[in-house]
């Protein structure tokens, strides 16, 4: 991405380049480990296009790397490469099979006079190892929530059907990858719920068992509200994954038809149907068109016995969406699905309207919005609880933060100094743009506060931080 940004002083313009993917393959050193064969260790590598002897050759530089990081902690390979123009991220998911990631760093290009060519520099320390280390491990989990384990793949159809399954996959999804909008929240990866008072949780919990009892081919369950998690069925490490995909993938490309109102070409499923708003999200687009197929994607989930398939049926009506998991060895009909649409469809739209009224109410009660002089992130480790004033929006192409992205760094290497103690601290930055930075890691919980106050000082700033807490997280408990 460019960015220009002119200078004053000389008319001339400097570009701003922002970091980039350049790299990104699969390998498994098992695979060829005699000299000429070495071709054959590569299962994956974007671009398609560079040279064979190039592929082999940083696929080799890779190798050897984590072999010689090895010789010194054998337990913990390495996990980074910093060099002056790019950076290299090595994530080994299963064993002997390497995934890696090279990013070119952020650059400045200056213009030179009297025709010299512009001079390039190179930011080097503008990158967060967290943040792209967990964008490889998120490749991997994304990967696999659709395709299983490499092993998987490997004992049904050997070398040939993961280079293929790998092709077919990160084909497409490093697409959607957009470095330069990856930040704290990547390497958290928590899941936004849904605040909800007692009763309608209640109709919510009631109306999942309802539909479990009636369509008892449904194995799990999981609800969700204008892109926030109500309730889920499954695993914490599943869930977290399927709700990344959801709303950064699923739900922005079907909200374009979602716009444009009932009479829309792009929503005929909808026309003449009186009783309800819902509709398929994954599967059949109009359940009344006689060619329609009824195939939804597959999705793999942890097991006691390792991992099961599932079809994926996401099932949508106004702002509620539910997600519908049902054994892969099921074929799907369309009875079934005609069956589903009859009972889901009226109850979501009402549970839907219902969820609505209760936002309204709830927001009228706690009185008009005033621009706070604070912004923050909180997350829970324990059960993934995310919470961000700082972002408007975040989906996989675009992320819109309130703040400055150098406060963003901030919070990232705050972050990384909690992650490498276990005690419970508190770490407090000001800012070159006499912002305030706050960090506090209390009890498997994180919070980070960015404060608009330059006059204030470090006991002013504790306090309101102290007030912040009692406001908006007075059921949690942080120590002081």
């Amino acid at each position: 991405m460019l960015m220009i940004s002119p200078r004053m002083s000389s008319g001339m313009q400097e570009k701003q380049f922002t970091a980039c993917l350049l790299n990104f393959f699969v390998y498994n050193p098992t695979f060829g480990p005699r000299e000429g064969e070495e071709e054959k260790k590569i299962l994956f590598y974007h671009p398609s296009d560079v040279e064979k002897n190039e592929k082999i050759r940083n696929v080799g530089l890779c190798e050897a790397i984590v072999q010689f990081t090895r010789t010194f902690c054998p337990t913990k390979p390495a996990k980074s490469l910093h060099t002056q123009k790019n950076r290299q991220f090595f994530f080994e998911p299963e064993e002997n099979f390497w995934m890696v990631m090279v990013v070119r760093n952020p650059m400045i290009e200056k213009p030179n006079k009297d025709g010299k060519p512009p001079t390039i520099e190179y930011q080097e320390e503008e990158i967060l190892d967290t943040v792209y280390g967990a964008v490889v491990k998120q490749c991997y989990s994304m990967y696999k929530l659709f395709n299983g384990t490499f092993s998987r793949a490997m004992d049904a159809g050997g070398v040939e059907l993961l280079t293929q399954k790998l092709e077919k996959f990160f084909y497409r999804y490093l697409q959607t990858l957009h470095l330069q909008s990856c930040d704290l929240l990547d390497v958290f990866g928590g899941i936004s719920f849904f605040p909800l008072d007692k009763m309608t949780y209640l109709k919510i919990q009631s109306f999942v068992n309802r539909v479990e009892e009636n369509l008892s081919l449904i194995k799990y369950t999981a609800f969700l509200y204008n892109d926030q998690l109500i309730w889920s069925g499954l695993e914490q490490d599943d869930m977290r994954i399927l709700y990344k995909y959801l709303t950064t993938s699923l739900f922005p490309r079907h909200s374009e038809p979602e716009l444009a109102g009932r009479d829309s070409p792009l929503r005929p499923e909808v026309a003449g149907n009186l009783l309800h708003y819902g509709r398929f999200l994954t599967g059949p687009p109009n359940l009344k068109d006689p060619e329609a197929k009824f195939r939804f994607p597959k999705i793999f989930v942890s097991a006691e016995d390792g991992h099961e398939e599932l079809h994926l049926i996401v099932y949508k009506a106004m702002s509620a969406a539910a997600c519908f998991m049902v054994n892969a060895s099921v074929d799907m009909t369309r009875e079934f699905c005609e069956q589903l649409d009859g009972l889901v469809g009226p109850q979501l739209t009402l549970l839907a309207s219902d969820i609505c009224e209760q936002f309204t109410v709830n927001r009228r009660i706690s009185g008009p919005e005033k621009e706070p002089q604070f912004k923050f992130i909180y997350f829970n480790h324990m059960n993934l609880a995310e919470k961000s004033t700082i972002h408007m929006r975040k989906t996989a192409s675009v992320c819109l933060t309130s703040v400055h992205p150098d406060l963003m760094k901030i919070l990232g290497d705050i972050n990384c100094d909690f992650a490498r103690v276990d005690e419970d601290e508190e770490i407090i930055v000001k800012a070159m743009t006499d912002y305030w930075v706050v960090g506090k890691k209390s009890d498997q919980r994180e919070l980070y506060v960015i404060l608009n106050q330059k006059n204030a000082n470090l006991i002013e700033v504790n306090e309101e931080v102290k007030r912040l807490c009692a406001t908006q997280f007075n059921n949690i408990f942080f120590l002081d």
